[in-house]
């Protein structure tokens, strides 16, 4: 029988719940609330998710944003990217449960004999279960505080045992040792022009009417809520009115924690949980400044084009978003975005120079499928033709290497086998399965996934952007550049007459993998089979995405 966990009587949980409507930022206010107190202490998030999935690895990423990938081969929801870059830590895929792991592991105890013989029911034994997952994670990593957010709204169906088990466990540890904050929404109705709380006041009582009494409330506003609502909300939940938190609309989400910080969130934590850690936030603050200011009087303004064909939600290309944001806050300078879908520039209803026209810097992200591929071919052969600072990631990279097999080393037929399909033939298969990836039935966790060390080639461009010879990065990628081509490919134009070469500049350490590649006579264009913007923050923003708007500052 495997170990069975228990409280360590040591750490802190602070449990996030939402309510009222989904996609109040529910991730962001966790990541927000462990912001303030990770500089002096090891803060260990959680993320509890109602779907039947394993992981989110195998979801459409216009239906629930992208996937963020760990270090350890983990794929995970989006709330992971707010975790990391606002809590300056590692996560593990063990951090992230899914009701269909957590059935998945209750189905295997049954057949182990784990309960002998027992009914299995819900409760004890689900809710027990996940109660073990928060405790040997909090005992595992040692946690000074496990901050738990529990996906989705107070009333939703497939949340309820998570909600439950988290009851029980704050009975468990006692009150000193575990606390609730409800994140919930205070609209201002149009017409009315003044906030209401009876939103928030019917999500807390359905809160209530589960066993569970937040100590924290914070609202969703447009604006600050008013002294008087906040005591009306706090006689209404039970709550000191100062424990009532304007969670305020904000131009860019790392204000939040700046926010909470004066709202009083610290003062609070420290009261209740009988815990001492003031935020550091100097660095931070000055990042944000420099957000803030250039968003209004910006010292220059760039285009980066993001050329995908998952347009319908933005949110499918969270991080690279984000890394872009690290970027232009270090550079002091404003990145506007333009989103071109490359299905449209296939199709003909524009054109490449069209979509493109008066852009900076043009980054090709990750996708899978062979939709749209030959747009993103046509946006790859115009950037490099025009000398538009460019960055390919993953998929971006491998079309990449299409473009410039067909169209300077003249390679006809040049694809990537991921187009092959019954109606179409790859002549020349300069993309390729990796090794043992060619027979795989199964999509879920399938791929080369999770951190890798990379070695970069001595001065090469790759080398001035990270100022290293190896690094690690991540990957999530079924596809490589075929080896049986690599020389052909990066000895260039047979004829001379384009002296434009490709240089493979990053390889997998032990394997003949490539990495990174880049051009000669071209003033940025860097691509990645790894993803650059799963490791980039606020503080540490990715080399590759800040050497693009280098680039494009200096060529504006």
């Amino acid at each position: 029988m495997a170990q069975q966990y228990q409280y360590n009587g040591k750490t802190k949980f602070i449990i996030v719940t939402g309510g009222v409507i989904s996609g109040l930022g529910k991730g962001v206010a966790a990541a927000s609330i462990g912001a303030l107190l990770s500089a002096r202490m090891k803060v260990v998030p959680v993320k509890c998710d109602g779907y039947l999935n394993t992981d989110p690895g195998t979801m459409n990423p216009t239906e629930h944003g992208e996937v963020f990938v760990l270090d350890d081969g983990g794929e995970c929801d989006m709330d992971f990217g707010h975790y990391e870059r606002f809590l300056n830590v590692t996560a593990k895929k063990d951090w992230s449960l899914t009701m269909g792991r957590i059935f998945k592991m209750i189905l295997d105890k049954e057949r182990r004999g784990d309960y002998l013989g027992h009914t299995v029911q819900f409760i004890p034994h689900v809710t027990d279960l996940i109660k073990e997952q928060f405790y040997r994670i909090a005992d595992q990593e040692k946690a000074d505080v496990l901050l738990i957010e529990i996906g989705g709204t107070v009333g939703d169906l497939e949340n309820q045992f998570y909600i439950e088990a988290a009851r029980q466990l704050s009975h468990d540890v006692g009150r000193t040792n575990a606390m609730f904050v409800h994140l919930t929404y205070v609209p201002i109705p149009s017409g009315v022009n003044e906030q209401k709380s009876k939103p928030t006041q019917m999500s807390v009582h359905d809160l209530n009417r589960l066993g569970i009494y937040p100590e924290i409330v914070i609202g969703r506003c447009e604006e600050y809520i008013k002294p008087h609502l906040k005591e009306k909300i706090g006689l209404f939940c039970n709550l000191p009115a100062d424990h009532v938190i304007s969670g305020v609309d904000v131009q860019h989400v790392y204000e939040c924690p700046l926010v909470y910080d004066a709202e009083g969130i610290p003062e609070i934590l420290a009261k209740r949980l009988n815990i001492y850690a003031p935020p550091k936030l100097d660095q931070w603050s000055k990042l944000v400044e420099s957000l803030k200011r250039n968003s209004v009087t910006p010292r220059k303004t760039l285009t980066v084009a993001i050329c995908g064909k998952y347009m319908a939600l933005e949110d499918s290309y969270a991080s690279v978003v984000e890394s872009i944001r690290h970027a232009s806050a270090h550079l002091d300078l404003r990145a506007d975005i333009r989103w071109v879908d490359t299905e449209k520039v296939e199709n003909g209803e524009i054109t490449a120079a069209e979509a493109l026209k008066g852009v900076d810097a043009v980054i090709v992200p990750g996708g899978f499928g062979s939709r749209g591929i030959e747009g993103k071919v046509m946006v790859i052969q115009y950037v490099r033709e025009n000398n538009i600072p460019f960055l390919g990631i993953c998929y971006g990279m491998q079309l990449s290497v299409v473009e410039f097999a067909r169209h300077v080393c003249g390679m006809k037929g040049a694809g990537t086998i991921e187009m092959e399909s019954s109606n179409y033939h790859v002549e020349t298969p300069v993309i390729a399965y990796l090794p043992g990836q060619e027979k795989i039935k199964d999509m879920g966790a399938t791929m080369r996934l999770g951190g890798h060390d990379v070695l970069i080639k001595e001065g090469s461009k790759a080398q001035e952007v990270y100022g290293s010879n190896q690094i690690r990065e991540r990957f999530r990628h079924r596809y490589e550049v075929n080896p049986q081509f690599v020389q052909q490919i990066e000895a260039g134009d047979p004829t001379g007459a384009n002296q434009q070469k490709l240089v493979f500049s990053g390889k997998a350490s032990g394997e003949d993998i490539m990495q990174i590649m880049e051009l000669t006579d071209h003033p940025y264009f860097m691509a990645c089979q790894f993803h650059p913007e799963l490791k980039s923050s606020l503080i540490h923003p990715a080399p590759l995405f800040l050497g693009l708007l280098k680039a494009a500052d200096e060529r504006a």
